[in-house]
């Protein structure tokens, strides 16, 4: 199957997938890509959600690794029940956790940037789509990641100050946050209280704050606001009190107008997903729409993510 070029990308659905890969190679990572055929300077990149409803037809690629080892994707249309198409996968490194894939297009390459985890090794991860061949290249930022269970990353790109956060939840109850900083990343402490919490996904990031969504154990879903000041604690909404337990992960995208949200969640053991729709997330007030199990295959690995666009925001809450 042809690979799908940047232009989806830059409406927040990006597709990964090609029908074969070159052979994995090391390459130094470009931490502040310029895109090419977007501004945000001259207002030519939309920097809010789909004008279409989610009931309307807003697109969610969700992307998962393979026990090859490899990476696939499958584009969510929602409806009842949501319809997915899955792309065939290309090879890649074993990963145990990954996180957003941002697609970025420039002079001379389309590629995607991520980082993921191996074992207890964090990585940054470039995959490039110049040609029919996906090319993954990876970069080595640190160890000391083995108490992690879920990695998410925020993505403010549109204002100064830009920046960019990663998100963990450790197996002792914390949720850590990090700054990028040149190739690496920098502590910027940690959340006590976390301890019973299970998956998370990044539904909102803008200078102020980002928000979490994030499920427990006992099956809850909850909106967890952190303010950008180091200092502040963050701000925990119960959305749902039950029905989300089956979940080891999550991926969001901004979908319509007014703050809205497609959120799918991923059952390791049916290897399927589930896709629900909400309004803004405010709390118990939020409307969530169950589409149910996304059709058209299963996914064999153990977690998904998001794709989009590196100057795609999330505006959920």
């Amino acid at each position: 199957m042809k690979l799908q070029r940047f232009a989806l990308a830059l409406a927040g659905v990006g597709i990964l997938a090609a029908t074969a890969a070159a052979g994995p190679a090391t390459a130094a990572v470009r931490s502040n890509p310029t895109p090419a055929i977007a501004n945000p300077a001259k207002g030519d990149l939309k920097t809010t959600p789909n004008t279409k409803l989610a009931s309307g037809g807003c697109l969610q690629d969700v992307g998962f690794n393979t026990p090859t080892p490899g990476m696939s994707d499958v584009l969510v249309t929602p409806a009842k029940p949501p319809r997915g198409e899955f792309f065939g996968e290309f090879k890649f490194v074993g990963t145990r956790l990954n996180t957003t894939w941002y697609g970025v297009q420039t002079d001379a390459h389309f590629y995607y940037h991520s980082l993921f985890v191996q074992g207890g090794t964090l990585y940054r991860g470039v995959t490039y789509f110049d040609t029919d061949n996906a090319r993954p290249t990876y970069a080595r930022i640190g160890s000391g990641w083995t108490s992690f269970t879920q990695l998410v990353t925020s993505n403010y790109a549109i204002t100064a100050p830009n920046r960019s956060y990663l998100y963990g939840l450790s197996t002792n109850g914390s949720l850590y946050r990090y700054a990028a900083s040149g190739a690496t990343f920098r502590a910027l402490g940690h959340f006590a209280g976390f301890k019973g919490f299970k998956a998370m996904t990044v539904v909102a990031e803008n200078p102020s704050y980002d928000t979490l969504l994030m499920t427990t154990k006992a099956g809850a879903l909850w909106t967890v606001r952190i303010p950008a000041a180091a200092s502040t604690k963050p701000i925990l909404k119960l959305v749902r009190s039950t029905g989300f337990a089956a979940y080891e992960s999550l991926a969001a995208r901004g979908c319509g107008d007014k703050g809205g949200s497609l959120v799918t969640g991923f059952d390791n053991d049916t290897d399927s997903a589930y896709q629900y729709a909400t309004s803004k997330f405010n709390g118990s007030a939020t409307v969530v729409t169950s589409y149910g199990r996304v059709t058209g295959g299963t996914i064999p690995g153990t977690g998904i993510f998001p794709i989009t666009g590196h100057w795609n925001q999330l505006v959920g809450e």
